[in-house]
C-alpha cells in the first residue's frame, strides 16, 4: 500500500495545483475585480490560467494533430491508423488518402522514455511530404491492466522486431534518442532469425549505444546509485483512479521532474515570461509557450520492469556496447547485421546522449562492410534539434533521405499496408 499511497498522493498534488490555478483564475477574472485599479489581480488570474493549463496537460495524451499534408502542389487528407495492435504499443501509419503510395516507407520508433510518440510530430510532418510514414504509439503503462503481463527491454526489442516483419525489408527504420539501442538489437535479432525481413536502412540518432563513450548527468545518475535503491526512490504502484491499478511503474511525473531539473531556470523564466504574457492579453492559445509545454508537460507512465531493466541493462551493464545483450536466454549478435546499412546522426551541444554514444554504434558492425556504415555530427544542435528543431529541417533530414536513397537498392516495392484494425 505504501507505493500505491505514494502514486495516489502525487496525483493528489497535481489536482491541487490545477484546481488551485482555476480558482484563482476564475475569482480575478470576475467583472465586479475591474472596479478595483489593481495590476496585481490580472497577474494572479494570469497565474491561474498557465497553472490550471500546466497541470491539467501533464495527465492527456496529446493528439497527433496530422490532418493534412501538401505534396506536389496539392493538399491530401492525413488518416491515422493502427494497422497492428498490442498490449503496450501499436504500430500506426499516416494514411494520405487518394494520394499515390510513395515508394519511402519510413518506420519512427519513438521514445518510451516519459513522453508520447506525439514528441516526433514534427519529424512525421517534415517527413510525410515524401514518404509513407510508420510510427510507434507507445501506450502509458497507468492504463494497461496487470493481467496483460510485463513489459521489460527484451518485450521492447521483440516489438519492434514485430513491426518491421509486419512492414517488410523495403523499411527505412529511423529510431530516435532511448530506443536506438534496442532497435539496433531488433535489427540484428532479425538479420539471425528472419534475414529476409530486414530493413534497407536503420538511421540512429541521438541514442545512448554506449552511454560510457561521453558521460552525460542522464548516465552519471545511473552510475550514482545502486538497483535497489532506485527501485527504492522511484518505483511506485498504480493507484485506483486507473485500469492498471496496482501495476508498479516509474511515474511519468516524476520523469517530468527530473526533465525540469535539469534546466529548472530556463523552464522558470519561459513560465514567468508566459504568465506576463497572459496578464497584458499578448499570449494565444497555440503560441510558441503553449505549443511546446503542451506536449513537454504530457507524459506517461513506464512499466517498472521496463525502466530498472533499461537502466541496469543499457546504462550500467552496458550490454549493447559490450554486445552481450540477450533476448530471452540468446545472445543477440551485432555483428549479424550485414545488409542493412546503417548511419548515426549526435549533435555537438546535446547534453542527453552526448556525442560519441549513439556513433558507437559502428564499432559493434563488424560485418557490415564501410560502404553501408555513416555518422553525421550536428554543429550547434541540442537534443531535441537533432530530430525535430531547425537542425533537423535544414541540414539533418536532407542528409537522412538522401542516406535512405543512396541504399534503396534500386528494387523499391510500393507495399499496400494491411486493413487498418482501429482508425486513430
Amino acid at each position: 500500500m505504501k507505493y500505491l499511497a505514494t502514486y495516489d498522493l502525487m496525483e493528489s498534488a497535481r489536482i491541487t495545483n490545477q484546481w488551485l490555478g482555476a480558482t484563482a483564475k476564475a475569482i480575478c477574472s470576475y467583472p465586479n475585480m475591474g472596479l478595483i485599479p489593481n495590476p496585481f489581480l490580472a497577474s494572479v488570474a494570469a497565474w491561474g490560467e498557465v497553472t490550471e493549463r500546466s497541470f491539467s496537460r501533464m495527465v492527456a495524451k496529446p493528439d497527433w494533430g496530422i490532418d493534412t499534408v501538401v505534396t506536389g502542389g496539392r493538399e491530401y487528407v492525413v488518416s491515422p491508423a493502427r494497422i497492428v495492435e498490442r498490449p503496450f504499443g501499436d504500430l500506426i501509419h499516416f494514411r494520405v488518402n487518394d494520394r499515390k503510395t510513395m515508394t519511402r516507407r519510413v518506420f519512427l520508433v519513438a521514445p518510451m522514455s516519459g513522453h508520447y510518440g506525439t514528441l516526433l510530430r514534427k519529424t512525421v510532418l517534415s517527413l510525410l511530404p515524401n514518404c509513407e510514414i510508420f510510427i510507434t504509439d507507445w501506450h502509458n503503462a497507468r492504463d494497461i491492466p496487470v493481467s496483460k503481463g510485463k513489459f521489460d527491454v527484451e518485450d521492447y526489442t521483440l516489438y519492434i522486431a514485430e513491426f518491421m516483419r509486419e512492414l517488410g525489408p523495403d523499411t527505412h527504420v529511423i529510431s530516435v534518442c532511448q530506443p536506438v539501442p534496442l532497435t539496433l538489437a531488433a535489427t540484428a535479432w532479425l538479420a539471425e532469425e528472419h534475414p529476409d525481413d530486414q530493413p534497407r536502412t536503420l538511421t540512429l540518432i541521438g541514442g545512448p549505444v554506449d552511454p560510457d563513450a561521453n558521460a552525460t548527468e542522464v548516465t552519471d545518475f545511473g552510475r550514482r546509485v545502486t538497483m535497489g535503491q532506485l527501485e527504492h526512490m522511484v518505483i511506485q504502484r498504480v493507484g485506483f483512479n486507473y485500469a492498471g491499478v496496482g501495476r508498479m511503474v516509474y511515474p511519468g511525473l516524476l520523469q517530468l521532474a527530473s526533465f525540469m531539473s535539469m534546466n529548472a531556470e530556463t523552464h522558470s523564466q519561459a513560465f514567468r515570461d508566459q504568465i506576463i504574457r497572459v496578464s497584458k492579453g499578448e499570449a494565444a492559445d497555440h503560441d510558441r509557450h503553449n505549443t511546446f509545454y503542451d506536449e513537454y508537460l504530457a507524459v506517461m507512465d513506464m512499466t517498472a520492469e521496463f525502466y530498472l531493466s533499461t537502466v541496469e541493462r543499457i546504462f550500467k551493464n552496458r550490454e549493447i556496447a559490450r554486445n552481450e545483450f540477450t533476448v530471452r536466454g540468446k545472445r543477440i549478435d551485432l555483428s549479424k547485421i550485414t545488409r542493412t546499412a546503417v548511419k548515426t546522426v549526435e549533435g555537438a551541444e546535446d547534453d542527453i546522449s552526448a556525442p560519441g554514444q549513439c556513433v558507437a554504434a559502428l564499432d559493434l558492425l563488424t560485418g557490415l562492410s564501410d560502404d553501408k556504415k555513416a555518422s553525421h555530427l550536428e554543429p550547434g544542435a541540442g537534443h531535441y534539434g537533432i530530430f525535430a528543431g531547425k537542425s533537423w529541417r535544414n541540414n539533418i533530414r536532407p542528409l537522412v533521405l538522401d542516406f535512405i536513397d543512396a541504399n534503396s537498392g534500386g528494387r523499391l516495392r510500393v507495399v499496400s499496408p494491411k486493413p487498418a484494425a482501429n482508425d486513430g
